[in-house]
């Protein structure tokens, strides 16, 4: 059995996983049911039970009644659970619900995802970000990939006589 994990290596693997998560022309809602996808895909490569709007031990505000919910929750046969939350908003609440998860013994993650900056929480709580920039009303990745190899034949400069249009005569 795996040593204890204090949970920067269950959050640095949740990171790495969210490095392929790419979109262009999502909406908010878009781009956390999109968050919400992959980190249950993570969680399930890694055999582990996963829960969308998964209780909370947290309470909602008043004058409501009842607890909150997690966006995502995880059940793992070997650790403890992890109890993961998805903001583009830095959410004072969202840090108190995670630090009221930790105390219940649960593994802390916080998604942020957005333009940043990302102001990290305080430990125990986790931060995992997803940098993305918004373009004429929707949210894209940040080009974080370099461009695909279109040739490996080396490109040689034409002279101007060879160009279809000929030499231009404007030197």
């Amino acid at each position: 059995m795996e040593t204890a994990d204090d949970g920067t290596r269950t959050a640095q693997s949740l990171g790495d996983a969210l490095t392929a998560v790419h979109f262009a022309e999502l909406s908010n809602d878009q781009v956390t049911a999109r968050l919400i996808d992959a980190i249950a895909g993570w969680a399930e490569e890694q055999g582990w039970r996963v829960y969308r709007r998964a209780p909370s031990v947290f309470p909602l505000p008043p004058p409501l009644r009842g607890h909150s919910v997690l966006d995502v929750a995880c059940a793992r046969p070997d650790g403890q659970p992890i109890a993961i939350e998805i903001d583009r908003l830095d959410r004072p609440r969202t840090v108190d619900k995670l630090l009221a998860e930790a105390a219940a013994g649960r593994l802390a993650i916080w998604v942020r995802w957005g333009a940043g900056p990302f102001t990290p929480p305080p430990l125990p709580v986790h931060m995992v970000t997803r940098p993305a920039a918004r373009k004429s009303g929707a949210w894209h990745t940040v080009a974080d990939r370099p461009p695909p190899r279109h040739s490996d034949a080396p490109i040689e400069a034409a002279s101007p006589e060879e160009l279809p249009w000929g030499p231009t005569g404007n030197d």
